[in-house]
């Protein structure tokens, strides 16, 4: 049996993972370029390295899953399946985006798809995913919710008040930690004492490991597990998924906390770069395969630019609209 077969389970199609993360990457660096000249303003956090965590989560959630996400979430939203005109809409302030254009970058929003957001509070996510698990319990439906959050937000208190009831009442949520060693410019062992994050949340009594955050396989493969364990009612699970960020926290962040031999050192665990060439040493992505599908992603960008691009700007007649609720006349 080849490596990559023994790998993964016959669900698991790796080379939908890598396309995914090319999706991603190709997006997130269009995302930079249009800042950069203005087109989309705000605050914008990419998730450039961290694709395998996008591509290998989502891919092993159903339909009727529900995801929670955090300000870093664009490579989760169209791993969704959220329209990538739908999220360049958004950021570019149009009616036609994803949250009518009322969010921007982070607060990407879609009901339809149960992607609640998008959230700007960190570990503001955490409790509104145990929420929709518990929500889920008691009308017996056999949905899981996956949030997932940072490795900031394990410092915070909603965390262990939410994984503390999630695991008592053994809620159907899987806890997806994001771990790329900084809070913002705060490396992990400077504001943790104990930076194995899933021991901690081991001590609360749920299924908790760390993965490789950097193998899409591996990611989707925990994941798949962790969601079978709690949509047949075993309890909830938490993942923590040992990624890492190339670029800055935001556009705005100037990186002076890293060092760059410490960014290169990751850059060479690159997930697209890993998983392109073990495809390739299996046979299963012949040469010139993965220009092909940066090619494919390039011009899906551009269409979703120009279709983003047309869309309207809301009047300011509606500044109120979705603030109170609407009452028929």
């Amino acid at each position: 049996m080849s490596k990559l077969a023994s790998e993964r389970s016959v669900q698991t199609d790796p080379q939908a993972l890598l396309t995914t993360m090319i999706r991603i990457r190709r997006l997130e660096e269009r995302c930079a370029a249009l800042y950069s000249a203005g087109a989309i303003r705000g605050f914008l956090h990419l998730c450039v390295g961290e694709e395998a965590v996008a591509a290998g989560v989502l891919d092993a959630l159903g339909p009727d899953d529900a995801v929670v996400s955090t300000y870093r979430e664009h490579g989760h939203a169209l791993a969704r399946g959220i329209p990538m005109a739908a999220l360049l809409a958004e950021m570019f302030g149009r009616t036609t985006g994803c949250s009518h254009g009322r969010g921007g970058s982070m607060h990407l929003f879609d009901a339809a798809r149960r992607f609640y957001g998008g959230n700007a509070i960190v570990a503001g996510g955490i409790p509104l995913a145990t929420g929709l698990a518990l929500a889920d319990r008691y009308r017996d439906r056999p949905w899981v919710t996956a949030c997932l959050f940072g490795d900031g937000a394990v410092a915070e208190g909603e965390f262990h008040e939410s994984l503390n009831l999630a695991a008592l009442w053994r809620l159907p949520v899987v806890f997806c930690c994001e771990n790329n060693r900084y809070a913002m410019g705060t490396a992990l062992e400077r504001s943790h004492a104990e930076t194995d994050l899933a021991l901690r949340a081991g001590s609360y009594g749920l299924r908790a490991w760390a993965v490789d955050g950097m193998d899409a396989v591996a990611v989707r493969e925990a994941t798949a597990l962790a969601v079978d364990t709690a949509r047949t009612g075993a309890g909830p699970c938490f993942l923590e998924l040992r990624t890492y960020r190339f670029r800055a926290h935001s556009m705005y962040d100037a990186d002076r906390y890293r060092d760059r031999a410490e960014i290169d050192e990751w850059k060479d665990r690159d997930p697209i770069d890993r998983l392109a060439t073990l495809l390739t040493d299996e046979g299963l992505l012949g040469a010139g395969g993965r220009a092909a599908l940066e090619a494919a992603a390039d011009a899906e960008i551009d269409e979703a630019v120009a279709v983003a691009e047309a869309g309207p700007i809301e009047p300011v007649e509606d500044l109120t609209r979705h603030v109170t609720t609407e009452v028929p006349a």
